[in-house]
């Protein structure tokens, strides 16, 4: 008998149904401060579980400390809030003990890259199917407003009141660099858009990574209002559609060409340019994933939001579960009170 089946024929009946997104509100009052962002990526997870047809007792939430990690507490499934860092240490061993689950990570810039930051490497390179949500809110919020590995150089905060001293990370190329076979990027206050690619990280096999710009309005209000703002929004961003030219601007004038290596912006207006001479994204093109997370360090240029990177690969968990049925074929499931008791003994008096 596989691990899977044996898990399956085990575990209780229980009947499904088809959800909304109320189904997946829990019975807490949510406690973050009014107007953070959060509320709203709770809203789309809850309005997208209901559309993945995966019933309640096979979804699990894992979180570390922070904000973010109150997310488990506000949804109807199942949860582990754990210890600072570890939600991906966490989920790991979770989804290759119980492959039958679907596992989710909610994290924020600084549980997830900076304490956590080993963990989060390790379970991109490994392809584990757990979907991760970062909320980068470039601050840390919980603690009060210190600078976060996020933080812009120079921030001033209560942790650096000269300045952060420190280069910030970038978590796309964190994660194209640890080789995720999912990459993208939402943001809070684009309800459709981050609906959308919340659904494709979750049809998504592997290690799905989707950053969030996340406001923190407290101690790091308007962080991204460049790229929410109504006024100023589209001449800031350049939204990624595979297998279509990068253009963007107010009047869909403007447009991402390669000179080399380099993205630079054209005018589309002049009749120098057409969309001929345009990126074309291309979700699998490993090469030009790193090119448009480096955008984001650019300030000339528009922040890149969507899919970075999508790839197929083998996931660690299947490979895991196809060794343990191997031995099990072999040995037989195994007795663990025969194991512990096998060998040589001794009796304590």
């Amino acid at each position: 008998m596989k691990l899977v089946d044996k898990i399956l024929k085990d575990a209780p009946a229980i009947p499904t149904k088809k959800y909304i997104a109320k189904d997946f509100q829990s019975d807490q009052d949510v406690r973050w401060c009014p107007g953070c962002g959060d509320y709203s990526i709770l809203a789309q997870v809850q309005r997208v579980l209901p559309e993945l047809n995966i019933p309640k007792h096979n979804l699990v939430f894992v979180s570390g400390i922070g904000c973010s990690s109150r997310f488990p507490y506000y949804l109807d499934t199942y949860g582990f809030h754990g210890i600072h860092g570890r939600a991906a240490a966490i989920a790991s061993g979770l989804k290759v003990a119980r492959p039958d689950l679907s596992v989710w990570v909610a994290t924020g810039d600084g549980d997830g890259l900076s304490i956590g930051g080993n963990h989060f490497i390790h379970i991109c390179r490994r392809n584990i199917n757990v979907k991760i949500l970062l909320f980068n809110n470039q601050i840390y919020g919980l603690t009060k407003g210190q600078y976060s590995p996020t933080s812009e150089f120079g921030k001033i905060t209560k942790s650096s009141p000269y300045g952060a001293p420190d280069h910030p990370f970038n978590p796309l190329l964190v994660a194209l660099g640890a080789e995720a076979s999912f990459v993208a990027r939402s943001l809070d206050r684009d309800p459709k858009h981050l609906q959308t690619i919340i659904k494709r990280a979750a049809e998504h096999q592997g290690t799905s990574f989707v950053e969030i710009y996340q406001n923190c309005n407290v101690f790091n209000d308007g962080a991204f209002s460049t790229l929410t703002e109504k006024e100023t929004k589209d001449d800031n961003i350049v939204y990624l559609e595979h297998n279509k030219p990068m253009i963007f601007g107010k009047e869909k004038d403007k447009g991402i060409k390669l000179e080399g290596f380099t993205p630079t912006v054209v005018s589309l207006k002049d009749g120098k340019y057409s969309v001929s001479d345009l990126i074309i994204h291309n979700e699998k093109d490993t090469m030009l994933s790193f090119i448009l997370a480096r955008m984001s360090n650019i300030p000339e240029l528009p922040q890149p939001i969507g899919i970075i990177y999508a790839v197929a690969r083998p996931l660690y968990d299947d490979v895991v579960t196809e060794q343990i049925d191997k031995a099990i074929a072999k040995q037989g499931i195994g007795d663990l009170e025969k194991l512990l008791k096998h060998g040589e003994t001794w009796t304590i008096k």
